[in-house]
């Protein structure tokens, strides 16, 4: 009997490190859904990955909304379409002062980088595991690794997507199910902009990593199905540093990186 055709879920896979995800795949073969807000950039995306001879299957979504991951998923099933490999991409900051910045941008921030990333991955991995046959990659940082001055809550999201991750990979071993986390550092990607970050000395005096190079790392350790990968040499570097430090000391050096490039500390 003939099987019916898989795809690769990619949430926010019209711009970033998820539409360089999204030609890898395509590259290699795999049908395609792809989700994000934008419906023009999704038409406009799904016209350039057609064209490597894949099926793209475009879904509209916000994944900042509190039923939108449920709403995707029963849309997903309700067309009969098997998700073999979920990629939880989808992911936004917000810079500035803990204190200063705006609580319901963070609670959008942390319903999609955390609670839609959650309801994907316990939907999919269901239906996974009653087919013994499945990947899921989500996307965490090299920020889960240290805590975030500048940035608290969005590497507070990472650090639980990390933790998560692996804690969900450990559970399903040997189920011929594999979870994979790819930990970024700072990548050429439209995030900073979101963030209102661009001020940053990071950006400002930093080397951003290319989100291609970026991509194949995470396609390749998905399908190997190894448990994380840390792209880049310097990245890795830097969180085998914030491993040894206290965490205060991690702090203190990312508020270094992070600070605006004019900030005069006292």
């Amino acid at each position: 009997m003939e099987r019916n055709p898989t795809y690769t879920l990619i949430t926010g896979g019209t711009m970033g490190i998820g539409y360089e995800l999204a030609k890898i795949f395509a590259n290699h073969g795999h049908n395609l859904i792809i989700v994000a807000r934008d419906e023009s950039e999704l038409a406009l995306t799904s016209r350039e990955l057609q064209a490597l001879g894949v099926e793209v299957i475009t879904i509209p979504k916000d994944l900042f909304q509190k039923e939108a991951a449920f709403e995707l998923y029963d849309d997903i099933k309700e067309r009969g379409l098997v998700v073999d490999i979920l990629v939880n991409n989808a992911g936004q900051g917000q810079y500035g002062q803990f204190a200063e910045t705006d609580i319901y941008r963070e609670l959008d921030i942390i319903q999609l980088n955390i609670s839609s990333l959650v309801v994907l991955t316990k939907l999919f991995l269901q239906d996974m595991l009653q087919r013994g046959d499945g990947k899921i990659l989500n996307l965490s940082s090299i920020a889960s690794k240290a805590p975030g001055p500048w940035q608290a809550v969005y590497h507070g999201t990472k650090a639980f997507v990390q933790s998560f991750t692996e804690g969900v990979r450990n559970e399903v071993k040997g189920t011929g199910v594999t979870l994979t986390a790819l930990l970024p550092g700072a990548t050429d990607t439209d995030f900073f902009r979101k963030a209102e970050m661009e001020e940053s000395k990071i950006v400002q005096e930093g080397k951003l990593d290319d989100p291609v190079k970026v991509a194949e790392d995470g396609y390749e350790a998905l399908m190997r199905g190894d448990d994380m990968v840390i792209s880049g040499l310097k990245n890795k570097l830097n969180v085998a540093m914030s491993n040894i430090m206290p965490d205060a000391a991690a702090a203190e050096n990312m508020n270094k990186k992070q600070e605006p490039a004019n900030e005069r500390r006292k």
